[in-house]
């Protein structure tokens, strides 16, 4: 029989400079800094930042899922 789990959403926004992929790790790091039980992440939209038209960061919101403790 499985056990009985809740989970909650939480959402985050990272960036960095190099790439989408780093501000997803960005924000994984950090997240795991603070939550616990983290089962996955989705990522709702990515954005890119410019000036003077240059690419000049990376941003992804998230969301964090993770299961609550008893």
């Amino acid at each position: 029989m499985s056990e009985r789990r809740v989970a909650r959403v939480t959402e985050i926004i990272a960036a960095s400079p190099e790439s989408f992929e780093d501000a997803v790790r960005v924000g994984f790091k950090r997240a795991c800094k603070t939550l616990r039980g983290i089962t996955g992440l989705r990522i709702l939209e990515q954005r890119v930042a410019v000036e003077d038209d240059q690419i000049k960061e990376y941003r992804v919101r998230m969301e964090v899922i993770f299961v609550l403790e008893e």
